[in-house]
């Protein structure tokens, strides 16, 4: 049993971890131009789907890494809430085309916008502040009312995970390497991605990045007993279960952290300390590439639009249970059927408003 010291330093570890894997995810976010939005975008305007392949790589990799972390006993995610036998659907369609559209008012997902903030956007802070606000509304105020009484009143609840083995009552080790070989036979059998190892490295990494964030909290920092509850404890996590990388709820922890920083309840949590490293990783990259450059609005009409997508970012990112990395990777990464649907959900609402923008820009 740990000492209270040694669960200090233990805690301390997994949010250095955070820290540097979302250092590493700006970083490589800006080298490789990861974008989901500018993936979605590509694909509408020219056909060009190379990013969009880039963002199907880093799911085959996060798939392939978190599946095996699984088949070797090193986390366990029975409780992840991506796999719980609630199935949210309307939640998930709702909350995945608010995000979707509003993500393209917003230049970018949330994960994205740190990645400019690092850049110099200070439209980008904004949409931050905004969506972190919403976010926390849509979590604990008036849209969290609203929300649990009629979008997750409508649910189905299976009578097992719904993980996509446990659905077809089907071993991982079949289902995960037919899905993996479907992927990589799409991204690689086209010359589109194979002429850019940029994002070839970039979705490796990425996906790779997934899998570090589920072993850090679910390994390192897990605990069979917690020497004040004598229970089983995932340490510096803010939902109290195994995480990995997400961008909407951590937004909203990290403006509770600076909002309630007196409060010796609250504390640094790996998800929070992966929103700083994302700013400064694009940082560091911006700087030593020369590419830093201030960014402010055009117009009010600019503003207007940002300010918008923000919230819907913020509202729809909770309400569909992530965003285009929460869900898009991370939550796929456990094969969850509730991930699929939202993802599905999010690339619809972002080509509705790539739609709507082409024709009221």
């Amino acid at each position: 049993m740990l000492d209270p010291e040694e669960l200090d330093r233990l805690e301390q570890t997994v949010v250095l971890i955070g820290l540097a894997i979302g250092l590493v995810l700006g970083w490589i976010s800006r080298f490789s131009n990861f974008c989901t939005l500018g993936a979605i975008s590509d694909w509408y305007s020219s056909g060009d789907r190379s990013r969009l392949r880039m963002w199907l790589l880093a799911i085959a990799v996060a798939i392939i890494g978190t599946q095996s972390l699984i088949a070797a006993d090193l986390i366990v995610v029975k409780d992840a809430f991506y796999t719980a036998p609630r199935f949210f659907w309307l939640s998930y369609l709702v909350g995945g085309l608010l995000f979707g559209f509003g993500m393209v008012l917003s230049s970018g997902c949330g994960g994205r916008n740190l990645v400019r903030i690092g850049g110099g956007s200070l439209k980008a802070v904004v949409v931050f502040v905004v969506m972190a606000i919403f976010a926390y509304m849509t979590m604990r105020g008036i849209f969290g009312v609203l929300r649990v009484n009629t979008l997750e009143q409508i649910t189905i609840t299976f009578a097992t995970r719904q993980d996509l083995p446990s659905l077809l009552g089907a071993p991982s080790t079949i289902v995960t390497p037919i899905l993996a070989f479907a992927l990589l036979g799409f991204i690689f059998l086209n010359q589109e991605l194979r002429r850019q190892p940029r994002l070839i490295v970039g979705g490796i990494v990425i996906g790779l990045l997934v899998v570090a964030g589920w072993i850090t909290t679910g390994n390192i920092g897990f605990i069979e007993e917690d020497p004040n509850t004598l229970e089983a404890r995932f340490l510096a996590t803010n939902t109290r279960g195994i995480e990995s990388l997400t961008f909407v709820a951590p937004l909203a922890y990290w403006l509770d952290l600076m909002m309630f920083w007196s409060d010796t309840s609250r504390g640094w949590t790996f998800s929070i300390a992966t929103v700083c490293g994302v700013v400064l990783g694009a940082m560091v990259h911006a700087i030593s590439s020369k590419t830093f450059r201030w960014e402010g609005f055009v117009d009010r009409a600019d503003l207007a639009r940002h300010l918008i997508g923000a919230a819907l970012m913020g509202v729809g990112g909770v309400t569909a249970f992530g965003c285009t990395i929460g869900q898009g990777i991370t939550g796929l990464s456990l094969l969850a059927l509730g991930s699929v649907v939202a993802t599905a959900a999010i690339i619809a609402g972002g080509w509705l408003g790539l739609r709507w923008l082409e024709r009221h820009a």
